[in-house]
C-alpha cells in the first residue's frame, strides 16, 4: 500500500511504472529500495497457463502479471515470495497453477471484485506501494502480421512464427481504471518497461486514455529497453526499433529519456540464448537520438541462470533522472 506520511514529511516522488511480466517485476525489486512512492500499472491481456485457465473458467482478469508485481513489491520474509510463486507440478486440477494466482483468484471471489482482491492482497502482503491492473477488466489482444493474418491472444501470438505488424485490444471501448488515470496524472516520472514489448506494454498503452495522459503529463517519461529480443515478438529489433513500435501505435513521441544496456554479453550467454532465437537489442545509439530521445546507457545487465536487468544499477539511474528532473520544476 502507499506509505502514509507523517506531518511535516517531505513528499516522497512519485513513480508510475507500466508494464507486465518479468522484466517490470526484477526492476520494481530495486525501486521499491528508494524513497519513492509507487504506483505499478500493469497489463490484463495474458490468456496462457494459470492466467488464462482462472480467466476463462472464473471469469475474471487475468492474475499471473498482476501477482508478479504483487511479489516484487511485497514486503515480507524470503520464504513467503518462493510460496507465493511457488508452482504447482502435479495434481488434477492444480498443475500449472502458481500459488499466488490461486491466492487471488479467492480474494476475487470473496470481494467480488478485482481490483479490490489485488488492493486486499497489496495490504496483506505489506506491499511497498500500490499495483493496479489497467482496466479491471481483461482484454484480448490481438495481433496483424506481415502477411495479413490475425493471430488472437496474448499466449498465441510469439509463437504465429510470423512478423508482427501491428497489435489491437478488444474490446475497442474498453475503460482504464479511474486510479490509473489519477496515478498518471500526479506522477513525477512515469516509467514503461521492460517487458515484452508487444504483449506486455503495447496492451496497457493501448488501453484508450492511457497514452493520452501520458503525452499530457509533466512527468520525467522513461523507457527502459529489453536487453535480449524476444524470438516471435522483437526479432531482430533495435532500440530504436523499439520505440518506432511504441510510436506507431500511439501516435506519439512518449519519452524524454531511453535508458539501455551498453554492456558486453558473454560470447558463452550470447550463445545460449541463440539457441532460442534471441540475441542481444541493437544499440543503435544515433538513430535514437536523432528521434530525439535522451540515452542513459550503462552495464545494466547480470547473469546467474538468466540475463537480467541490474536492478540495483538500473534504480538508481532512475532515482538520479527523477531527483534532477523535479529540481528543474521547482
Amino acid at each position: 500500500m502507499t506509505r502514509t506520511r507523517k506531518v511535516g514529511e517531505p513528499a516522497l516522488p512519485r513513480i508510475v511504472v507500466i508494464g507486465g511480466g518479468t522484466g517490470l517485476s526484477v526492476m520494481l525489486r530495486g525501486l521499491k529500495e528508494k524513497p519513492i512512492d509507487i504506483t505499478a500499472i500493469v497489463t490484463v491481456a495474458d490468456d496462457g497457463g494459470s492466467s488464462g485457465i482462472l480467466r476463462s473458467e472464473l471469469q475474471m482478469p487475468p492474475p499471473g502479471d498482476i501477482r508478479s508485481v504483487l511479489t516484487a513489491l511485497a514486503d515480507v520474509e524470503p520464504l513467503l515470495t518462493r510460496v507465493l510463486q511457488y508452482r504447482f507440478s502435479t495434481g488434477t486440477g492444480l498443475a500449472g497453477h502458481s500459488l499466488g494466482n490461486l491466492i487471488l483468484a479467492a480474494m476475487h471471489d470473496i470481494t467480488g471484485d478485482f481490483v479490490t482482491a489485488v488492493r486486499e492482497m497489496s495490504r496483506v502482503f505489506a506491499v511497498r506501494g500500490r499495483v493496479l491492473p489497467a482496466s479491471s477488466h481483461g482484454i484480448v489482444l490481438r495481433a496483424e502480421m506481415s502477411d495479413g493474418t490475425m493471430v488472437v491472444g496474448e499466449s498465441k501470438i510469439p509463437k504465429a512464427g510470423g512478423k508482427i505488424k501491428r497489435v489491437f485490444i478488444e474490446p475497442h471501448d474498453i475503460k482504464p481504471l479511474d486510479e490509473a488515470i489519477e496515478a498518471i496524472r500526479e506522477a513525477d516520472a512515469i516509467l514503461v518497461g521492460p517487458g515484452s514489448l508487444y504483449t506486455s506494454i503495447l496492451p496497457n498503452l493501448l488501453v484508450p486514455g492511457i497514452a493520452a495522459e501520458i503525452m499530457e503529463s509533466d512527468a520525467v517519461k522513461i523507457f527502459i529497453c529489453n536487453v535480449m529480443t524476444q524470438p516471435g515478438e522483437t526479432d531482430d529489433y533495435s532500440v530504436s526499433d523499439h520505440l518506432q513500435a511504441i510510436h506507431d501505435h500511439v501516435g506519439h513521441h512518449l519519452f524524454d529519456y531511453v535508458i539501455v544496456n551498453n554492456g558486453e554479453i558473454p560470447p558463452q550467454v550470447q550463445a545460449q540464448y541463440a539457441e532460442k532465437g534471441a540475441k542481444a537489442v541493437h544499440l543503435d545509439l544515433e538513430e535514437v537520438r536523432r528521434k530525439g530521445y535522451q540515452i542513459v546507457a550503462d552495464q545494466l545487465v547480470l547473469f546467474r541462470t538468466y540475463l537480467r536487468h541490474d536492478a540495483e544499477r538500473l534504480s538508481e539511474h532512475i532515482y538520479q533522472l527523477v531527483e534532477t528532473w523535479m529540481e528543474r520544476k521547482k
